[in-house]
């Protein structure tokens, strides 16, 4: 072993990061506090493994939070090394389990070609199946079904099992969700299709069902590191069990008070048990943050220490010093963000090396960014929203990946419907019924069933010869894909179907389309397969090219969007923070019922997570942070008239400024007091479909839409917001119809 002194990855650790960097076999707990330098110390421990200890770098699984986490990792690793770390696996739960399943899914009863399921296309399978099982969408939404059958997975708890526990004394939804999750099984393993929480759900399976490929992947990866342990649900927590039970060289790295996701699954136990679950455990904590000005360390650590379920830490600072924190009162939404971009103006003209970049404003819900971004563009001043519609969300990008998943994926029928009369090709709605309700009599795919369209009854001819030169053009493709790269297949794709030509029809709007999916071949003609982290050299040949693009595509997630070197203002949820640092942090709408949200008062660990999203916020601020909150403010088109939030009162006061926005009366600030209820209609927990789901969905211009009585349509415009907001709709049989969104049961329609 070489002289650790002498060793660059050691260079400038504190004694506790040293110690777990040093350490060789053995469970290992690193109790890592915001700003200590984690990604360091498993950035380092790694080398230490591979240089120190003689570890051959296949030996090793990382598992990061996000890709882009993983991505940086790997060139820090392959920086310090000298050479790339070659066979060691990196990435996210999600990664890794595709990655399993694109060597095993057939032992499972997969093609190992098969398609991912994103959110969206999840959700409309299930409405499907509902449909076909004759399930009102109105009485059982969707969603709501989809979220218990997605906590069902992560439990590990699948249709058979979900539907043994809730069969009998369980009330009406939870056996309705279990007569779905059957079908919603059954219709994805006939489409060869994995959902999100399968890509956690199934490695474990596979893994318990088959001793030989446990015994070879215990042996293959013999040490295994884990970031952001806190927030591991049991799917996760088992995959790692499984793996690491047998050798225990386990490290995992977290910190229990910026655990947020349990309405995702997380289990903090899952790290407060760990000594209990590897009682040999070498407990490392890192106290030190370099990351904030000790003023506000200071407040963070006051707000946390209101928690009770924590093990008791108090993180010190580096840096010392600091401004106080700025606490501001505002009138109300509008008036909070006019402020928060004037004082970004203001803290830019007066700080010498400080950009636009440098400066993040931080919510609790995705709705509040709506006033925020008004603000931000009338003042014409750079901005992106981290969270928002991602690119591969987008309406043009959705269609063309269509089209590539069922090229790689046959079976793909969410991919089939999305795009068999896109561009239009005369194949109504009845046309789709008649041939899907055929396809099922054969037990033929329905792209199968669309090259034999003139063997179904009740297909008017225009429909016949539009689905069979759909059936010949994805002949055509799927030929195509086989000789050439995956850019150049697209670029045909563009030009067989004339894409261009359509998109630019719809107007302005077609233009910003036409730029986006420009930009998606190019990404396209850069892709390069061997390159592509989710696969081992020696297996290239066994997967297409397509395959890994569109496993790629699937795996991206909403930080993973994040550009942080672009000269923008960076607009993000709390939770989506978790992570990242800026010099100057604004915290937004932090009144009663807000932050805290009203329902987090219900269950006392559920206010101890919102008070974990509170010190998370406060802990991404380098030099300055902000807090504000408005005296009233529109939410699902109520006004609602607000108090400070009661997490505020833990900061001595001593460590805050006061201030108010110039819309209210100038004079001295005194210190806010509750709001008292003088009449007002006080209500915080509106329609939460408008306001406080973090994945609420919207619509977008030239967005296809379904009503029931008008039937398909397209979006030509949108005004208002909350529960006013309004959409004008092109119907295609009765024109232009102006329609209430909350009262209109508008669904998303393929195009």
């Amino acid at each position: 072993m070489g002289d650790p002194a002498s060793s660059l990855h050691l260079t400038g650790l504190n004694t506790n990061q040293l110690e777990a960097t040093s350490h060789f076999e053995g469970p290992l707990l690193v109790l890592a506090g915001a700003g200590s330098g984690k990604t360091r110390v498993l950035t380092a421990r790694v080398c230490h493994l591979i240089q120190e200890f003689g570890i051959s770098p296949e030996k090793i699984l990382t598992v990061t939070f996000t890709n882009k986490a993983a991505g940086e990792m790997r060139e820090r690793i392959t920086k310090l090394l000298g050479s790339e770390p070659i066979g060691m696996w990196m990435g996210t739960f999600h990664a890794m389990g595709a990655r399993l399943l694109r060597r095993h899914a057939d032992r499972l009863g997969w093609d190992r070609s098969f398609s991912i399921f994103d959110s969206d296309q999840s959700l409309r399978l299930i409405k499907s199946v509902q449909e076909e099982l004759g399930l009102d969408l109105k009485r059982w939404n969707p969603k709501a079904i989809r979220a218990e059958i997605s906590n069902a997975k992560n439990r590990l708890e699948d249709d058979k099992t979900f539907q043994l526990e809730t069969q009998s004394g369980s009330e009406l939804f939870i056996r309705t969700v279990g007569q779905v999750f059957s079908a919603y099984q059954e219709a994805l393993q006939a489409q060869d299709a994995f959902d999100f929480d399968d890509l956690l759900m199934k490695p474990v399976e596979l893994l318990e069902s088959h001793r030989d490929l446990l015994e070879h992947y215990r042996g293959r990866f013999s040490f295994i590191l884990v970031d952001e342990y806190q927030d591991t649900n049991r799917a996760q927590f088992r995959f790692v069990e499984l793996l690491a039970r047998a050798h225990g060289n386990l490290m995992v790295v977290g910190d229990p008070d910026q655990s947020i996701y349990a309405w995702r699954g997380a289990d903090v136990r899952n790290i407060l048990d760990f000594e209990t679950a590897f009682p040999s455990a070498r407990v490392v904590p890192l106290e030190i943050n370099y990351r904030s000005k000790e003023l506000i360390l200071s407040a963070a650590n006051a707000v946390i220490g209101e928690n009770v379920n924590r093990p008791k830490k108090i993180l010190r600072a580096s840096r010392k010093g600091g401004d106080k924190i700025t606490l501001v009162e505002t009138s109300n939404e509008k008036d909070e963000a006019q402020w928060i971009v004037s004082e970004i103006q203001d803290q830019i003209h007066s700080t010498q090396g400080l950009s636009i970049c440098d400066c993040a404003v931080l919510y609790r819900t995705n709705a509040q960014a709506r006033a925020l971004e008004d603000a931000f563009l009338r003042a014409r001043m750079p901005y992106q929203v981290v969270g928002g519609l991602r690119f591969y969300q987008r309406r043009e990008i959705q269609d063309v990946l269509a089209y590539l998943r069922l090229i790689s994926n046959p079976k793909d029928k969410t991919a089939f419907d999305r795009i068999v009369n896109y561009p239009r090709r005369g194949i109504g709605h009845t046309t789709r019924k008649h041939l899907t309700r055929w396809a099922v009599d054969q037990g033929v795919t329905m792209l199968e069933a669309a090259g034999r369209a003139d063997e179904v009854p009740g297909i008017r001819t225009a429909g016949v010869r539009g689905l069979k030169q759909f059936a010949d053009l994805m002949r055509r493709l799927s030929v195509r894909a086989t000789q050439a790269t995956i850019g150049e297949m697209l670029e045909g794709l563009v030009e067989d179907i004339n894409l261009i030509k359509h998109l630019n029809n719809e107007g302005p709007d077609g233009e910003d389309r036409v730029r986006n999916v420009i930009e998606l071949i190019a990404g396209t003609l850069d892709f390069d397969a061997t390159l592509a982290q989710t696969i081992e050299p020696d297996e290239i040949d066994t997967f297409t090219e397509l395959d890994l693009f569109l496993q790629e595509v699937a795996l991206i997630a909403d930080l993973d969007g994040l550009d942080p070197g672009s000269e923008t203002v960076t607009l993000m949820t709390l939770h989506n923070a978790k992570g990242l640092e800026f010099s100057l942090v604004f915290i937004a709408g932090l009144e009663e019922g807000l932050f805290p949200l009203s329902r987090a008062y219900d269950e006392a660990d559920a206010l101890e997570e919102e008070r974990r999203l509170f010190y998370v916020g406060i802990t991404r601020a380098e030099d300055k942070l902000f807090m504000s909150w408005a005296r009233q403010r529109r939410r699902a088109g109520d006004f609602t008239y607000g108090s400070l939030s009661s997490f505020v009162s833990a900061i001595p006061d001593k460590l805050l400024e006061y201030r108010k926005s110039n819309w209210l009366s100038p004079g001295p600030y005194s210190k806010p007091i509750a709001v008292q209820n003088r009449g007002y209609k006080i209500s915080h927990e509106q329609d939460e479909a408008f306001d406080m789901n973090q994945d609420s969905p919207g619509f977008v211009l030239g967005e296809r839409v379904i009503h029931q009585t008008f039937g398909s349509g397209a979006v030509i415009e949108i005004s208002g917001f909350g529960r006013d907001m309004k959409v004008k709709v092109k119907f295609d049989d009765v024109g232009e119809k102006k329609l209430l969104l909350r009262y209109a049961g508008l669904e998303k329609d393929w195009p």
